[in-house]
């Protein structure tokens, strides 16, 4: 058999995608032998696979996905929905996910449900019109999904899907695969953490949601536990960074004595130090700011914000597992796991101002 090395390819092939074909011609095999090589490189001995693998190489040759999916009908692609890209805690959660899911060929494909009528069964929708075989729910839904039930264990919009709810989520059954971190705990955290450095007049930015929801009682257990009045707005709000600066703005205005703010997220956090900005108000110095999930934007060595950390990376890995043992069976029963947060300080939160 003549080897891959004594033929150059053609102009016309330098122009177009390399086919299987050309794969094939190249190496002197068969077509067919060339997909063994792809699908079953082991039934194929070593001379011939090294012959094809060559010729793929020179050639730039890369299979494709779509039609392997349809050779097969298994897609290894698994669907994410957030709520807002512009949030980025979701980044973590992508790379716990990934860490497990890329080691056996799945791929992520990521939707964005962002708030609207049927934002959700849109996104989702549109991901199983991918085929994938999986999906992780990491978005708020105002409504259930009129075409189908709501998403819990193996369903999705009327769909036989394996399926997981990644943190806190209104409009999901109560009993579908639940992996989150503690919220309420991280909540509290906060508030502990404040109350260790002597401030006692802390207000809460808050907003809609499951998992602020629980950040929110968090707090308010917390302070009421300490017998201090809470101080809270934006539960009706976003949780952008402009709901940030709105709430936090409110906030001041209507108790000028506040020492520290609790933002329901690190993009509100964000917001909240603009407020300040504005205000002429130094941090840590007159206001102490906290913020959550831990995202790339708290750990900016510029902005050094102090924030309590979901463990995002862990919520992930735990949600790639037990969606993949929901696509080995989907007779297993939903379970519901809570992630510890933890407390990254850093260079927004300090003691207490004497307030008179």
């Amino acid at each position: 058999m003549q080897g891959g090395s004594g033929v150059k390819p053609t102009k016309s092939s330098k122009s177009r995608r390399p086919t299987l074909y050309d794969v094939a011609k190249r190496a002197a095999v068969s077509p067919s032998l060339v997909s063994l090589v792809l699908q079953n490189p082991s039934k194929v001995s070593d001379k011939r696979r090294a012959a094809v693998q060559a010729a793929m190489s020179e050639l730039g040759y890369r299979p494709s996905r779509a039609a392997a999916t349809l050779a097969s009908s298994r897609t290894h692609s698994i669907g994410l929905v957030i709520d807002d890209y512009r949030n980025l805690w979701f980044v973590d959660l992508l790379r716990g996910m990934e860490s497990v899911l890329s080691e056996l060929g799945y791929q992520v494909t990521l939707a964005d449900s962002r708030p609207g009528v049927d934002r959700l069964k849109e996104a989702v929708d549109n991901l199983l019109s991918l085929h994938v075989e999986g999906l992780v729910i990491a978005a708020d839904s105002s409504d259930t999904m009129p075409s189908g039930p709501p998403v819990s264990g193996p369903l999705a919009a009327g769909s036989w899907v394996p399926t997981v709810v990644a943190g806190w989520r209104t409009g999901i059954l109560p009993d579908a695969d639940l992996i989150t971190n503690d919220d309420d705990g991280g909540g509290s955290m906060a508030v502990q953490h404040l109350l260790d450095l002597g401030h006692t007049r802390i207000g809460h930015v808050s907003g809609t949601g499951g998992a602020a929801a629980h950040r929110r009682e968090g707090y308010l257990r917390s302070m009421l536990d300490a017998g201090l009045a809470p101080n809270v707005v934006g539960q009706q709000a976003g949780t952008s960074e402009e709901d940030g600066y709105a709430g936090a703005s409110w906030l001041l205005d209507h108790f000028p004595e506040t020492t520290a703010i609790f933002a329901a997220n690190d993009t509100m956090a964000l917001g909240v130090l603009a407020a300040l900005k504005v205000r002429g108000l130094s941090v840590p110095g007159d206001v102490s700011v906290i913020g959550y999930d831990n995202s790339p934007l708290a750990k900016s060595r510029y902005l050094e914000i102090t924030s309590v950390d979901n463990r995002s990376d862990l919520v992930g890995i735990a949600v790639a597992r037990a969606l993949l043992e929901r696509i080995q069976d989907a007779s297993v029963q939903p379970r519901k796991e809570l992630i510890e947060p933890s407390l990254v300080v850093r260079e927004t939160t300090g003691r207490a101002r004497n307030v008179g």
